[in-house]
């Protein structure tokens, strides 16, 4: 809808109820709170950036210090993984483990098991992450990680604010509809009933 009756004239007239004379009191209070919430909403996104570029740069920190001593290597199964059969009433199609052998920078060989493709044949080759003792451990953390983690943590701040924004809002405007209510209540139970219209 358009024109005077349309949402973004509704929102202008609750946002600016200064030029409408039967404007009350509790609206302007109303129009007032909706500012404050608008502005707050507004001054949360350099918040939430800043608390996003924190985080990325200790999530950089931490994936630096993370892949110390861990070295990617190749592992090569010694048998053919296994095939996970799915039926309407089982979901997942996820890696399994398979025992597979590699070996590290010294040259020794390893066994163990590793996460390979269901159905890999034997003789795959499988990337992985061993330590210096050539133990397999998890693959460090990435940058790419680091980003993706801190805009994340970046959104879910200011959603969170702005969702308690809007609760604080919608609470204020039921206490305030409710007294409204309650004075119009009184106001026609005051009003004189002659039984027919003036």
């Amino acid at each position: 809808m358009h024109g005077s009756s349309g949402p973004i004239a509704r929102f202008r007239r609750r946002l600016f109820p200064g030029h409408n004379s039967l404007a009350r009191g509790s609206d302007r209070f109303e129009a007032l709170l909706l500012k404050l919430v608008i502005l707050a909403a507004l001054l949360a996104i350099p918040v939430a950036v800043a608390v996003g570029s924190a985080n990325h740069d200790r999530q950089v920190a931490e994936a630096a210090a993370d892949a110390v001593g861990r070295l990617p290597a190749t592992a090569y199964l010694l048998k053919a993984a296994p095939v996970r059969i799915v039926d309407s009433e089982s979901v997942g199609t996820g890696d399994s483990t398979t025992e597979a052998t590699w070996t590290d920078s010294r040259g020794a060989r390893h066994t163990g098991g590793v996460l390979a493709t269901p159905g890999s044949p034997a003789g795959s080759a499988v990337p992985i992450w061993i330590d210096a003792r050539g133990d397999l451990t998890p693959a460090p953390k990435t940058a790419s990680t680091a980003v993706f983690d801190s805009v994340l943590v970046g959104l879910w701040l200011w959603f969170a604010v702005v969702a308690g924004l809007v609760v604080l809002h919608r609470g204020v405007r039921l206490v305030l509809d409710r007294r409204r209510a309650a004075d119009w209540e009184r106001a026609w139970a005051a009003y004189p009933r002659s039984g027919s219209w003036p």
